[in-house]
């Protein structure tokens, strides 16, 4: 078990090498200061190769220098140093919200908006959550980008640039890292290698990776059923022997399994031509969610005086294996006139998980908690392949005026099944509720569903040069989308214990739903270049993100009495697409010869018709509709200075007024009772949030480097609903620190670094409310409610090893 004695010995040891080395360099250093500029970080976020700060537009960059300082592993990571990004970590089994300027309407657990902002694995769109291994860079767009890329956002765009094989140098690296997270109980670790070996010289090249990352988690699964069905899920908890009997505890049940790899093949035989094969690969073999029931829980439940800060209550394991794969194709040839750009894309997505299902079939309230032994989980399947094909022409002559026109097609088709098993229930239900013949497999629900997604767009830009100092783009994207979905369900067990179904009988039928629309978004932008090193612009630029179905089969009509069911009213089973304008003023500033920059945006944005979740009042499935109107408003800062030869800062700070503009009094119940107001505050994201990081680097023993960074990340409180209504609740703000010394010598560097310094407990989101175990059925047995946290305090040594063949 990690103990407090290590953390004290790390930083001890961290510190005094920092003074020593300092000491010694200090006395090794000239009085006078050498002449040193920030960093010029390139990106291709306009589509143009440029600096961040000639971009007009709100751009993030952050290179992998930044990255390895400041221990930046995964998007969770990035969105800390991104003003006006909010993503919640919530482990690897779900996946992490992404919330823009406080655009989202959703509870702040699982269900919050993720589909507002598009991500890119280089030119292809991708909804992944890559390990940032052999990573160029990660851009950070804040704000709709549907005139320059081919997926149609409401909020911005993530890209993840992958380092392209290099056609002059062989190198290898080979990488590691090993960490103890408090609370767990085995050590962690990750590693792997990168090998870029030309095959031509200057012509045709390979680049391949491959990396494991194994955490060993730190929650434990202390309360889950030994036998299904037979076990007791809710022993007398003060009985030892009864519990043992009954429970088993699963100990670091949310760690993880992720082996990401890739290999590229870039050809360019001659200056005007190149291509670039990349196939990209990643398993993520998750054991659990990051939730525990700490002070969740009924009062009258025997768990609550039991359970730990770090203790999950489910009853089942929850594992989930998911797989991604990418293969995609870019082209890009010098025309002369302009350079014209082919991204071809194949993706797939597989996911197989299981979850703890039992406390939804409590609250529907059709007896199930009269079996003593009554537990229930869900087994899930999700599949779906994408192809997705961007073709654009980018211009490249000296004149005043300059465009982008570009098109873009995406089919994407899913399908997807969810099975819920109710073990024992059968034989109890045949002694005690007049049950006829037994279900063998236990197979309660059965939910299947299919789906075609295509989306075709016409997109670009249009900019002159109106004077040396004044630019003007006029951009605009036309869209067509279109949904078919297909959906069925049945009951197997109801059909066999009660009807005259076969034991092991099966009975679906899809349904069908169609939806589509087409429409045009507009943007305008104007930069004012006030001198070489300072200058402004103004964008108004619109969003959107497209609607569908909800995948809900449809209720009969009557609907039967006491007999469980799950379905979708007429206004359940489609929603709309929602809009976003966005206006933003903003800033770029170089100062005192490039040794500080200093950037700023102010932005209000109009949402309509945002799309939110909910349950349908048949079975409680989730799905999507449309409420009313919203807005944002608000500020975001970064700056990045160098104050000395040793030292250099960065900070962000973003203030977001986020609240609806309307009233919603259907947004939570059916019958419009606690509706939100016009003025309420949206949840999900925090009103402040705040990042600096600091850099000492000096040379020590000569020929080697030293760098200590220290991180610092802050946000203030996030509610969990809007307005906090429906048993909404507010989250406490936290800031986390990061610590590390970095020695590197010409091929080869070692880390030691503490995440989360100070071990601070957060709770970073919630799985539904407090109602669970208030007002629910049997709410004093009820587990669902409860709180994602962040990770505890970890200790880890990092290195790597690089070198020329």
């Amino acid at each position: 078990m990690f103990k407090p004695s290590l953390l004290t010995l790390a930083i001890s040891s961290a510190v005094s090498s920092a003074f020593l080395f300092s000491n010694s360099a200090v006395a090794q250093q000239e009085t006078t200061a050498k002449n040193k500029s920030l960093e010029v970080i390139e990106v291709t976020a306009t589509r143009r190769s440029g600096s961040v700060q000639n971009a007009p537009l709100n751009i993030t960059a952050l290179d992998a220098d930044v990255m390895k300082d400041q221990n930046i592993g995964e998007l969770a990571d990035v969105a800390r140093w991104v003003p006006g990004l909010t993503i919640t970590d919530q482990g690897g089994r779900s996946g992490s919200p992404i919330i823009v300027r406080g655009l989202n309407t959703n509870s702040s657990g699982p269900s919050s908006d993720g589909g507002t902002v598009a991500t890119y694995v280089n030119e292809i769109p991708v909804s992944v959550d890559m390990r940032l291994v052999d990573i160029e860079r990660v851009e950070v767009l804040i704000g709709p980008q549907g005139t320059l890329y081919g997926a149609g956002t409401l909020g911005g765009a993530i890209r993840y640039m992958l380092k392209e094989p290099e056609l002059d140098f062989t190198t290898v690296e080979i990488f590691g890292d090993m960490f103890q997270t408090q609370e767990s109980d085995s050590l962690g670790g990750e590693g792997g290698f990168i090998v870029n070996l030309p095959l031509i010289e200057d012509e045709l090249a390979v680049r391949a990776s491959l990396n494991v990352y194994e955490d060993p988690g730190f929650i434990d699964y202390a309360y889950t059923v030994r036998e299904p069905g037979v076990s007791l899920p809710d022993p007398d908890w003060s009985n030892a022997d009864e519990v043992n009997n009954n429970i088993k505890n699963v100990e670091d049940a949310n760690g993880e399994t992720t082996t990401t790899g890739r290999i590229s093949v870039r050809w360019k035989p001659s200056e005007t031509f190149e291509g670039t094969l990349n196939y990209f690969y990643q398993n993520q073999d998750s054991e659990g969610r990051s939730i525990v029931h700490y002070n969740s829980l009924n009062d009258d439940n025997g768990l609550s005086d039991i359970v730990g800060k770090y203790e999950s209550a489910y009853r089942y394991e929850e594992p989930r294996e998911k797989e991604d794969q990418l293969l995609s194709l870019e082209l890009k040839a010098d025309l002369g006139f302009a350079e014209l750009v082919s991204a071809t894309g194949i993706s797939s997505f597989d996911a197989d998980g299981q979850r703890d299902q039992t406390d939804l079939l409590i609250r529907l309230d059709y007896g199930y908690e009269e079996f003593p032994a009554f537990s229930s989980y869900t087994r899930e399947i999700d599949e779906e392949d994408t192809f997705t094909q961007e073709i654009r022409l980018v211009s490249q002559s000296d004149s005043d005026f300059n465009w982008i026109v570009g098109a873009f097609y995406n089919k994407t088709e899913t399908e997807a099944s969810s099975r819920e098993f109710t073990p024992g229930f059968d034989q109890f239900a045949i002694d005690n509720f007049g049950g006829a013949q037994l279900r063998p497999d236990s197979l309660e629900y059965l939910e299947l569903t299919k789906s075609k997604v295509t989306e075709s767009a016409l997109f670009g830009e249009v900019g002159y040069q109106v004077t040396e100092k004044l630019d003007i783009t006029i951009g605009a994207r036309f869209y067509e989308y279109d949904v078919e979905a297909q959906a069925a369900f049945d009951f197997p067990l109801a059909n066999t214990l009660y009807g005259d179904a076969d034991p092991d009988a099966i009975t679906v039928a899809y349904e069908k739903d169609e939806a589509g629309d087409n429409g045009n978004l507009f943007k305008f932008n104007a930069k004012y270049q006030f001198t070489n090193s300072v200058m402004g612009y103004v964008t108004v630029s619109e969003g959107f993100r497209i609607g569908g179905s909800n995948l809900l089969a449809v209720c009969p009509d009557p609907i039967p009495e006491n007999q469980q069911t799950g379905c979708g009213n007429a206004d359940e089973r489609l929603f709309d697409a929602d809009t976003t304008t966005n206006y933003e003023l903003g800033l770029k500033s170089t100062w005192f010869r490039s040794q500080l920059h200093f950037n700023a945006a102010l932005f209000n944005v109009d949402w309509e018709d945002a799309q939110i979740a909910g349950a349908t009042d048949v079975g409680q499935l989730p799905y999507l509709s449309n409420a009313g109107s919203a807005n944002a408003k608000g500020i975001e800062l970064s700056t990045r200075a160098i104050l000395s030869d040793s030292f250099t800062v960065y900070a962000t700070y973003a203030y977001t007024k986020a609240e609806l503009t309307s009233d919603a009094p259907f947004l939570f119940n059916a019958d419009g009772t606690d509706g939100a107001e016009d003025g309420d505050r949206l949840p999900g994201s925090p009103e402040h949030q705040f990042s600096m990081g600091v850099n000492y680097q000096t040379d020590v023993f000569n020929d080697k480097t030293l760098d200590i960074n220290y991180g610092l990340t802050a946000q203030s409180d996030v509610i969990s609903k809007v307005g906090l209504h429906d048993n909404g609740e507010t989250l406490p703000g936290y800031s986390l620190s990061n610590i590390s010394a970095k020695l590197t010598a010409d091929e080869w560097s070692t880390t030691l670094y503490i995440d989360n310094v100070f071990n601070k407990y957060a709770v970073t989101s919630v799985r539904r409310s407090d109602a669970d175990i208030t007002t629910a059925n049997g709410a004093d047995i009820q587990r669902n409610y409860g709180h994602y946290i962040n990770r505890p305090l970890t200790v880890g040594v990092k290195f790597n090893y690089k070198f020329e063949i």
